[in-house]
């Protein structure tokens, strides 16, 4: 099943996805994936003497959940050209064993000079349990039109 076209989206809907919990496997792979091993992340040893006491998640691992969640939810799956711009902001960490979701609300829609297609812009609220907001920020997106 297609997720929306652009003509489905309206300024002021709002989803909420799923939940994901995430875990120390989670924050090893997007490690040795992104190859951003900062101690921080990776080492308990080191992470128990900052701010935090403990590991905490990467910022982008974040976001890419965000991202992940977005197509549980079936809005842009297979109507999405392009991910066209992203504006984001981490308000608090994420540790091994939080559990976040996203709730996201349509900004904007706009269309193009091609008739196949427009922009909409979402903006995500990122929490985790206990209503923590731990990122934020928006995704411009270029969508197909419903064909004729």
């Amino acid at each position: 099943m297609l997720g929306w076209y652009f003509e489905d989206f309206t300024p002021g809907a709002e989803v909420d996805t799923p939940a994901r919990t995430v875990t120390e496997s989670d924050v090893v792979a997007f490690a040795g994936l992104s190859g951003d091993y900062n101690p921080l992340h990776v080492d308990r040893e080191y992470a128990a003497g900052t701010q935090w006491g403990e590991p905490i998640a990467h910022g982008l691992l974040g976001l890419t959940i965000t991202s992940g969640l977005l197509h549980q939810v079936n809005i842009i799956n297979g109507t999405i050209i392009a991910f066209m711009e992203l504006e984001w902001r981490f308000t608090a960490p994420v540790k091994f064993g939080d559990t976040i979701r996203a709730q996201l609300r349509v900004l904007e829609c706009r269309e193009t000079s091609k008739a196949d297609r427009g922009v909409v812009r979402l903006e995500f609220q990122v929490r985790k349990q206990g209503g923590v907001l731990v990122q934020e920020g928006t995704f411009t997106l270029l969508m197909r039109r419903r064909p004729a």
